[in-house]
């Protein structure tokens, strides 16, 4: 029997979909600290393709607070040396 983590490596979509997962993760990482307390609970990382990192937010209020931060939280990452050209905010509907 193999694990999930050992059934995702063997599948090369599944182990690219799988980096992609970490290297949003990432970028979040690295941002989060320009993001206000109060507002990161309402933040996740969302996608990362293309070069293009899509912000994932609870409400159209927190999202147009992020906005407000985009050149910033861009500049972090391209100072840390990601691959990060665009970054989206997408605003999540309860139940999606």
């Amino acid at each position: 029997m193999l694990s999930l983590e050992q059934a995702v490596g063997a599948a090369p979509t599944l182990a690219a979909l799988q980096e992609r997962i970490r290297e949003s993760r990432w970028c979040l990482d690295q941002v989060q600290h320009l993001i206000p307390a109060s507002l990161r609970p309402h933040v996740l990382a969302g996608p990362l393709q293309d070069q293009e990192w899509c912000l994932l937010v609870r409400s159209s209020a927190a999202s147009t607070k992020l906005r407000h931060l985009l050149p910033s939280l861009q500049l972090a990452l391209t100072q840390r040396g990601a691959q990060v050209n665009a970054i989206r905010i997408k605003v999540q509907t309860p139940g999606r």
